[in-house]
């Protein structure tokens, strides 16, 4: 059985090593969140997915929001999309709104990369 928590390892086409991990909490307080972790020399980058009303993480590494953007963040291919754009945009460091990123990482896969999206039992959709 693989265990989804380890960290792994992504290198991108120009050499740049990342770790990388995958968690989908709930909390008593609040929604459910997936969080795509990115370590980087000593650098932490956490990409959140709160539960919202237009968007919702549906089981461990699937996000999706209502305009049709899914992605399964245990893919390594959605990872490096993801370091790429959080490069692109500046942000290498600290908490970055998931939701604001998912258009342009979604747009970068090729269909193959996307999921079929589907909510788990006590997951609910919004706040």
């Amino acid at each position: 059985m693989r265990d989804e928590r380890r960290l792994r390892r992504l290198v991108l086409p120009d050499g740049t090593a990342y770790r990388w991990t995958v968690r989908h909490r709930h909390t008593e307080s609040g929604p459910c969140a997936e969080t795509l972790s990115l370590y980087r020399d000593g650098i932490l980058t956490r990409v959140v997915f709160r539960a919202t009303a237009t968007g919702a993480g549906t089981h461990s590494g699937l996000v999706a929001d209502g305009l049709g953007h899914v992605v399964n963040l245990h893919e390594p291919g959605a990872v490096r999309a993801f370091a790429e754009e959080l490069r692109r945009r500046g942000q290498l460091a600290g908490e970055v709104d998931g939701w604001a990123l998912l258009p342009a990482v979604a747009r970068s896969l090729s269909p193959a990369a996307a999921a079929t999206p589907g909510v788990p039992p006590g997951c609910p959709r919004g706040p």
